[in-house]
């Protein structure tokens, strides 16, 4: 008998739709509210690319400050401080709201890690006389509260802007600073006080390392 030969074998029909595309990956972002991606990553476990990446899927390009939170607290990110300095990295970098621009006000934040025992820098901030070395004139500020080794409540030498500083052990001998200066009045006087960090942490840090 001749041989019968069998029919190629074919793709599977598709169900008429198109193929999905690959996903892509999350696109760089170097800085948010400040922050560097390296800072964030080290803080959280995840880059701004991540954070973006995630409050995007859950629609956070439709929710309000508090809903754009909650996207990210509990479940993905215990600590609330991080929470809302993503939620307003976020909302800046989707056009939400202006620069330096949160609930309350404008606001700018900064950090500093410094090769100095956490001790050590703490009483840079709690100790008058230390305060004015690295602080001048600025060293007159208010403590509302105070929690030794962990954060610090101020109201600052205006009467009317916060800062708020939070305090963390990197070792035996390094440590870092994260501060955020809250209820100013312009995204003007937001830069201003953002370039007036920038150098005043510099030189906290040139007082306090050996």
């Amino acid at each position: 008998m001749p041989k019968v030969m069998s029919r190629p074998r074919t793709k599977a029909r598709s169900n008429g739709r198109a193929p999905a595309a690959p996903a892509q990956p999350p696109v760089p972002v170097k800085e948010a509210n400040g922050i560097s991606d390296e800072a964030v990553t080290k803080a959280t476990g995840k880059g701004w690319a991540h954070w973006f990446a995630l409050i995007d899927k859950a629609g956070g390009k439709e929710k309000d400050h508090k809903g754009i939170v909650a996207c990210l607290y509990p479940r993905h990110l215990k600590d609330g401080w991080w929470c809302q300095m993503i939620t307003v990295g976020y909302e800046q970098a989707r056009g939400l709201r202006q620069k330096y621009q949160k609930p309350g006000g404008y606001s700018i934040s900064g950090s500093k890690t410094i090769e100095a025992p956490l001790t050590h820098l703490f009483a840079a901030w709690e100790d008058d006389a230390v305060r004015r070395v690295w602080l001048g004139p600025y060293a007159a500020f208010t403590i509302r509260k105070s929690t030794p080794g962990k954060s610090m409540r101020i109201t600052w030498i205006d009467g009317a802007s916060n800062v708020d500083a939070n305090f963390y052990s990197k070792g035996p001998a390094k440590s870092m600073v994260q501060v955020e200066h809250g209820k100013l009045r312009s995204a003007s006087e937001a830069k201003k006080w953002k370039q007036y960090w920038g150098r005043t942490l510099d030189k906290l840090k040139l007082t306090l390392e050996p």
